[in-house]
């Protein structure tokens, strides 16, 4: 018997790939992988997300499946592996929309499969009751992966592919290093950081960060940045960020792949960020770290 062959597979069951794969599947067929048959099973007996209760095709990590266009939205720490398991469904290409900057190690794990990290502000969250898509964003991908913007667009997502797009991944790290760790310590939505006694601490992680990206790549000037940061919180305010969630739950957070690339991007400018290093250091006290 061939193995099922499917237009997209989805690497990762939490709540966004949850939500982007309930979203797609209202277009066509969807494979779904999580991280465990039995995780898979239980998926496939149906989850509420949003106002639908959807039956993903979910396999588990050894099932043989085929997929032409593989999104990969693990945690950081999962992308050498999640890039294995995509090189095992023969896909033409494989695009990221994970936080941090793992581009290079998605490449390295890929070999000479076509790779590439785009971004997402769309926001989801997770409780007992479901999946919540919390917040409209945008979903921006490499060139090469028309395909997949395409199908994103034909699910009812804004999305396209953007020539610039390592700039734009600067301009999420932006955001991610301003939004999550803020979050996660204060155990707020995104939209809670808006509020002035959070905001003055918002404002001084952008006014730390931007001389840093913009020295990498980042084409915002110090008012835009700031800008963005604030349309994000606003567009998903009620998101519970990543690592608000992984805090929460005692999971691993991603603060190593985003607060600790902004510091390691500092570091080679010669640079000293406080605020974020203090934020690095008490987001690993409180939480396991990949």
């Amino acid at each position: 018997m061939s193995a099922p062959a499917y237009p997209l597979a989805i690497i990762g069951a939490g709540a966004l790939g949850l939500h982007f794969a309930a979203r797609l599947a209202t277009q066509g067929p969807v494979a779904l992988l999580a991280r465990s048959d039995a995780a898979a099973a239980r998926l496939r007996a149906g989850i509420q997300v949003g106002s639908i209760l959807y039956r993903p095709d979910a396999f588990g990590p050894e099932a043989v499946i085929r997929a032409e266009w593989v999104i990969v939205l693990v945690k950081a720490g999962d992308t050498a592996a999640a890039a294995r398991r995509s090189r095992s469904l023969a896909p033409q290409g494989v695009v990221s929309l994970q936080n941090g900057l793992t581009e290079p190690l998605l490449r390295a794990s890929c070999g000479d499969l076509p790779a590439g990290q785009g971004i997402t502000t769309e926001g989801a969250w997770r409780d007992a009751n479901g999946i919540h898509p919390s917040g409209a964003g945008e979903t921006l991908l490499p060139p090469g992966f028309e395909a997949v913007a395409e199908a994103l667009e034909a699910a009812g997502f804004q999305a396209r592919v953007e020539p610039e797009i390592a700039a734009a991944r600067l301009a999420k790290l932006l955001v991610n290093v301003a939004i999550n760790p803020l979050a996660a310590l204060f155990r707020v939505p995104n939209g809670a950081l808006l509020e002035e006694h959070y905001r003055r601490l918002l404002d001084a992680l952008v006014a730390e960060a931007w001389p840093v990206l913009r020295a990498a790549g980042l084409a915002l000037d110090e008012a835009d940045a700031l800008a963005r940061v604030y349309e994000v919180a606003r567009a998903t305010g009620a998101n519970r960020a990543s690592m608000l969630q992984d805090v929460e739950a005692g999971r691993p957070t991603e603060i190593d792949a985003i607060t600790g690339a902004l510091l390691a991007l500092a570091k080679a400018q010669g640079l000293a960020l406080p605020t974020h290093q203090a934020l690095y250091t008490l987001i690993r006290q409180l939480a396991p770290h990949f």
